[in-house]
C-alpha cells in the first residue's frame, strides 16, 4: 500500500481567468496533470486537501480522476503576491517503477558549536552522486551541524538519504568537518621585525666612556 497522500480531482471544462477565479472562490486550486506522452488534463482539488501535502514537503501523490489512479510529482507551485495561497500547480505522472543517476545539491543547515569555538567549517562535497526511484529523488541532502564540534565530521554514511536511495560515494568520505584555523607562517620580514632593537644612542656612549 502506498504512502504517498491521495489527490482526488474533478476535471476542469471550463479555462481561462474568470473561471479560474471562480474555483478558487469555491475553495478550489485549479492544476494541470501532463508528461508521459499522455494528454495534459486540466483539473482542480480541494484547497483543504492540497495545503496540507504541499506545507509537508510531500512531492509524490497519488493523483486520482475518473477513478484512475496515477502516481505524480507536484511541479511550479504559482502563489499569490504574499506567498500565502497557492495559486495554480502542475503535476508531472512518473512511473513508480523508473529510477535516476543523477546529482543532488548537499545544503548545511544552523551554526556548529565548532565554529563559534574558534574553528572552521568546510564542505569538500557540495553535490552527492545519488541513484533512486524516480519518485523519491529529493531537491536537497540537508546536513544540519548544529552539534558538530571542533574536530568533528560528517560522512557519507551520516546522511539520511531517502528510501532505496544510494550513492557511489564510500560511507567513509567525509562531506562536512570543522578544522582548526590554519595559522599563517612567520615571514623573514616579520623574523627581522622581532630581532631586539638597537638602544640610541648606545655606541655614542661607548665611545665617551
Amino acid at each position: 500500500m502506498s504512502d504517498d497522500p491521495k489527490l482526488a480531482a474533478q476535471r476542469r471544462e471550463s479555462l481561462g481567468s474568470s473561471a479560474t477565479k471562480k474555483l478558487r472562490r469555491e475553495g478550489l486550486i485549479p492544476g494541470n496533470i501532463y508528461g508521459h506522452k499522455e494528454e495534459t488534463i486540466a483539473f482542480a482539488v480541494s484547497s483543504d486537501t492540497l495545503n496540507p501535502i504541499i506545507a509537508s514537503g510531500h512531492k509524490v501523490v497519488d493523483f486520482s480522476l475518473n477513478g484512475k489512479e496515477e502516481k505524480a510529482i507536484i511541479k511550479d507551485v504559482q502563489w499569490d503576491t504574499f506567498s500565502q495561497f497557492v495559486q495554480h500547480f502542475d503535476l508531472l505522472r512518473v512511473d513508480a517503477n523508473e529510477r535516476v543517476s543523477t546529482e543532488v545539491e548537499i545544503v548545511v543547515r544552523g551554526i556548529a558549536p565548532g565554529v563559534l569555538a574558534g574553528g572552521i567549517l568546510e564542505q569538500t562535497h557540495h553535490y552527492l552522486p545519488i541513484e533512486c526511484p524516480v519518485i523519491r529523488l529529493p531537491e536537497q541532502i540537508i546536513i544540519r551541524v548544529t552539534d558538530l564540534k571542533l574536530g568533528q565530521a560528517v560522512h557519507v554514511s551520516d546522511l539520511d538519504l531517502p528510501k532505496d536511495c544510494s550513492t557511489t560515494l564510500p560511507g567513509e568520505e567525509v562531506v562536512v568537518h570543522i578544522v582548526e584555523p590554519r595559522k599563517a607562517p612567520v615571514t623573514d620580514e616579520e623574523t627581522e621585525g622581532s630581532a631586539e632593537p638597537e638602544v640610541v644612542g648606545a655606541d655614542k656612549d661607548a665611545d665617551e666612556e
